[in-house]
This record gives structure tokens, sequence and C-alpha cells, in this order.
């Protein structure tokens, strides 16, 4: 091993997460604990995800093998040789296996501890890092003086407070700043033309807001180098802009009524606590869209399903009579906007049918190979998703669909993932140059003065 390099020892949990993880560390070596190897072959059965990640880390480690030489193993083999695999291309270092095996049967955590210390031992010119996303192995690596890691090339970002917000306050002399602007009225809708400045650093479909006396809501339609075009947003707090029975309570859900509305939005993340209004606004715009305007046939509703407690086990049924349990928000939702204090019990129980018939519950792990045509597909909690499983629904997307995913990132229940590698974090900050899509960051509760408190307090 050469001796300007660092060795990454990588855990089994780093693959079965990312299995590119080979390939993802530039000049450095690579080492992998014959642990690891014996983990991942208990890990390859099944249809999980962690499942699939574990054979193709082994399709990637047989491919790597039959590709180098026949001493390639000992003196490493080359990871730029990995066949389709574009980030391969920038791995200039090697990769390397536990050569000797220990006869200590104990725990796997403390047998790739060993190994790690067997190659830092070995290798003393060189720095050996463990990379885990496992705390405690970390915790216990320190102890024994070992460099330890977390897994971090898979952050969108490097502090979640650094997230695009989808939003943002204009200065109060604004107009003062463009008095060259150019306005017009086209289908109903007010439009500006302005010369832009090298501060304003906007992205296609974010709100601007000019608070105070003469406030003003606009939408970024257009962010070119010199120029940029904005549109004046409907006031859905207006008792004749209701959508769906439904007013904006704030700044924010206006924002987001407006681009829930918009047919050339075809992608919207809505971020925000317990009772911001994300589902609340996300049905209402979908109904008035499917039942009132008919621009889709339907509303199609899935979510992850990871439980916050005990699991309940297996459920019976359908696929949609077992995603029943976790369409709480659904069912709590559509008591809200079937109105019942119109038309009795009867039609209530009438309008709740209706409603239901245009409403589908579909499962996530019978998305693969699907195509959603005019739909409006909504995924609930998709802070729980990992950047891959998320690819995997939104590509189910085919002409005149809008999906709309909405979570909480102080609410994330899957293991190994983070406000900084969600797939859902992932999603608001790759998508935030497209000109389809489109972001909201929802902060003020509007479910009920308890809600609130105990949001801030507990």
């Amino acid at each position: 091993m050469t001796r300007n390099k660092r060795i990454y020892a990588l855990d089994t949990n780093v693959l079965l997460h990312d299995p590119t993880a080979l390939f993802r560390f530039e000049e450095h070596d690579v080492f992998i604990p014959m642990t690891v190897l014996e983990e991942l072959d208990n890990r390859k059965q099944g249809v999980s995800e962690i499942s699939r990640n574990g054979r193709q880390i082994s399709r990637f480690l047989s491919e790597l093998i039959e590709h180098g030489k026949t001493n390639g193993i000992r003196d490493g083999l080359e990871l730029a040789k990995a066949q389709g695999v574009p980030m391969a291309r920038s791995a200039t270092g090697r990769l390397y296996f536990q050569q000797s095996t220990s006869n200590n049967n104990g725990k796997g955590d403390n047998l790739i501890l060993a190994a790690v210390v067997e190659l830092r031992d070995t290798h003393p010119k060189q720095e050996v890092v463990l990379v885990s996303k496992d705390i405690n192995l970390r915790i216990k690596a320190r102890i024994y003086g070992l460099q330890a890691e977390d897994y971090e090339n898979d952050r969108a970002l490097d502090d979640f407070a650094l997230l695009f917000t989808g939003t943002a306050s204009l200065p109060a002399h604004f107009w003062e700043q463009h008095p060259e602007v150019c306005s017009w009225s086209e289908h109903g809708n007010t439009y500006y033309r302005i010369n832009r400045h090298a501060q304003e650093n906007w992205y296609p479909n974010q709100c601007l807001f000019l608070p105070g006396e003469n406030s003003v809501e606009l939408r970024v339609l257009r962010a070119e180098e010199k120029h940029a075009t904005l549109v004046l947003l409907n006031d859905h707090s207006h008792p004749n802009h209701h959508v769906w029975g439904i007013a904006a309570r704030n700044r924010e859900q206006n924002f987001a009524l407006n681009l829930l509305m918009d047919t050339n939005v075809d992608f919207i993340t809505l971020l925000g606590t317990a009772g911001t209004g994300k589902t609340l606004l996300t049905l209402a715009a979908g109904l008035a869209q499917v039942m009132d305007q008919q621009r889709y046939h339907e509303v199609i509703m899935t979510r992850a399903t990871v439980a916050v407690g005990e699991d309940i086990g297996f459920l019976p049924g359908t696929e949609e009579e077992k995603m029943t349990p976790w369409m709480g928000a659904l069912t709590d939702n559509l008591e809200v906007l079937a109105h019942p204090e119109e038309g009795g019990s009867w039609g209530r129980q009438a309008t709740n049918d209706l409603l239901a018939s245009r409403i589908k519950i579909r499962s996530l792990g019978f998305m693969r190979g699907r195509t959603f045509l005019n739909r409006y597909l909504i995924l609930d909690e998709a802070q729980n998703l990992t950047p891959k499983q998320l690819k995997t629904l939104i590509t189910r997307a085919g002409p005149g669909t809008k999906i709309v995913c909405l979570g909480n990132v102080e609410q994330i229940d899957t293991p190994y993932l983070t406000e900084t590698n969600s797939g859902l974090t992932y999603a608001v900050d790759r998508f935030k140059h497209w000109e389809h899509s489109a972001h909201i960051t929802l902060r003020r509760g509007e479910r009920s003065r308890l809600a609130d408190f105990a949001s801030e307090a507990l």
C-alpha cells in the first residue's frame, strides 16, 4: 500500500447503505475485513432494499476480482476497473481484503475491530480510518485508539440549517431598486419583468414576499442571468380563492396552495413540523383538481410504512386494506374536507364514499415497474426514505402526473438516516434548479394551541 494514501476500513452497514461506497474514497485505499464479507452473505436473502444492496456489493466485488491479476487480491485490486459504475473512474485507490483469519469467534463488531487494529499495526506509516454508521462501533474504535468516522458521502449538505426553504424576503426598497420594471396582465395573472441584481440569487418557483404595509407576494417564473420574470400570487386566504373549502392561514400556506394548484409545477416538496397543514393543503388541492377541474384522473396516496413504536405485525386484506392503518392522516383530513356540517349523516356518508372512490391508497413495496398517467400522487412521511427509494418512486411518473412529497425531518424513524442524508432532503436540494419543481418549508403550526405548544416545549 502506498505511504501517502489513507486506508479506509469499511463496516458492513456502510456497504448495505450505499453499495457504491467502495468507489467514493478517490485516491485512498479501501480495506474490507473478512467478517464484513460474512455479514454481507447473511444479508443477501430477501427482497428488501438492504438485501438488494447486499447482492449489488457482492457483484461489484466479484467483478473487481475477475478483472484483477492472478496475484491482484494480495497486491490490491484497482477500483477504477469496475465496469458500468461511473464514479469508479475517480477511484484511483486499491481494494484490499483481510488476508489473515482470527480464531476468535466473538461478536462481529469485535472481529472487525481486531482486523482494523492488525491493519494499523502492520502499516504504521499510514493513516487507518474505520468508517461505520454504527455509533457504538465508532465509540469502541476510539477506545482502542483507532480513528473512526461516519460515512458522509451521501449527505446532501453539511448542515441542515442551510437547506433551501423555497421562500425569501424582499427589502423594503425593492421597487425603488427596480425602476425599470415592466408589468402586464395575462389570463387573469399579473407579471413583472425586472433586471436581476447580483445579490438576487433566486431559483425557479421560489416564493418572494415584501413585508410591511405594502405587502406583496410573488413567485419567480424564470431567473435568467440578467433578467427575472415574477408573477403575483393569488390570495388563498380570501373566500373567493378557497381551495375545496380550505383557506390559507399564513404566508407559507398561501405559497403552498399557489404551487399545488399550478399545472406547470410537476414536483413539489413540503417540509414542516406537525400541524403545519402539509397533508390538508395537499389533499384539498388534489381533490379540487380531480373533482372540480378534472386535471387528474385520481389521487394516489402512499407513505413509508415505518412504525413509531412496536410493530403490530401482519395485516389482513388487500393492498389497500393493509395500508389503511398507516393512512390515519388521510382519514383525519377527509373528515375536514368532507364538510360534515352539511347534509346530515346520510349526506356526510355519501360525500365520504365519493371522495374515497377518487382516492387510492398504494404501497411503496409494489411501485417498481409501474407508470402513473395523469395522477396526483402524494407521498407522505417521505423523510423516512433513502435517496434511492425516493428515486424509484419519482421515476414512476408518466405524462400529466404531479408528485407531492410531504415530510418532517425531525421525525425520521429509519435507521442510519439523518436530516442531512434523508431522501427528502436530497430531493429538495437536487430539484431546486429545475423550472418545473418547487419547495416550501411550512413553519407555523395551525392545528391547535396545544399542538403548537407541544411542538416547541417537548
